[in-house]
C-alpha cells in the first residue's frame, strides 16, 4: 500500500475517469465508493424534485448505504477525493464515507467533476463529516487531458 489514496463516486463514469488518472499520477491506491442501491437515470434526474438525488439533496440527513465494507484508513495520509458536483456541492454518499471512519491528522484534497458548476462551498459543508482532517478545496474538472490532470497532481502534492 502506498499512503496516498484516491476515493471516489461516479454516478455516470465520469468521475472514474478523472480518479483513475490521479491515481496513477499520484502513484495511489484506488477506491471506489459504490452506493448499496445503484443510480439509475431516473435517480439522477436533478430537474425531477421527486428523484432521489433531488430528496437526498433536500434532506441534509440523509446518508446513502455504501456498498462495500470499511477501508484501513490508517494506512493513508492524503487521500483524494472526488465525486460529482450536485447543486453546487457533493453528494450525500460523500458525507457517509466520511462519517464512517475516523480522518483526523488526514489531508483530503477535493476533485470533482461538473459540467459548469464550481466547487462551491463543498469543502466547508464536508468539514463536519470529517472532524479534525484537513480538507482542501481542490479542483473541478470540466474536461481535462492525462497531461493536465497529472500536472494539477504534481502541484498538489
Amino acid at each position: 500500500m502506498t499512503n496516498k489514496l484516491v476515493a471516489y463516486f461516479s454516478a455516470t463514469g465520469t468521475t472514474r475517469k478523472v480518479a483513475q488518472e490521479i491515481a496513477r499520477a499520484a502513484s495511489a491506491d484506488l477506491y471506489e465508493i459504490e452506493a448499496k442501491a445503484p443510480y439509475t437515470a431516473q435517480d439522477l434526474n436533478w430537474m425531477d424534485p421527486h428523484s432521489r438525488s433531488s430528496q437526498e439533496k433536500n434532506d441534509k440527513s440523509s446518508r446513502p448505504e455504501i456498498k462495500a465494507g470499511k477501508l484501513a484508513m490508517d494506512a493513508y495520509d492524503e487521500i483524494f477525493l472526488g465525486f460529482p458536483i450536485w447543486w453546487y456541492t457533493a453528494p450525500q454518499i460523500i458525507r457517509t464515507f466520511l462519517e464512517e471512519d475516523d480522518f483526523s491528522g488526514k489531508k483530503i484534497i477535493l476533485f470533482a467533476t461538473s459540467g459548469g458548476s464550481g466547487l462551491g462551498s463543498t469543502a466547508q459543508d464536508l468539514k463536519p463529516s470529517a472532524p479534525g482532517a484537513h480538507i482542501l478545496e481542490g479542483r473541478v474538472f470540466h474536461s481535462a487531458s492525462p497531461k493536465e490532470i497529472r500536472k494539477w497532481v504534481e502541484q498538489v502534492l
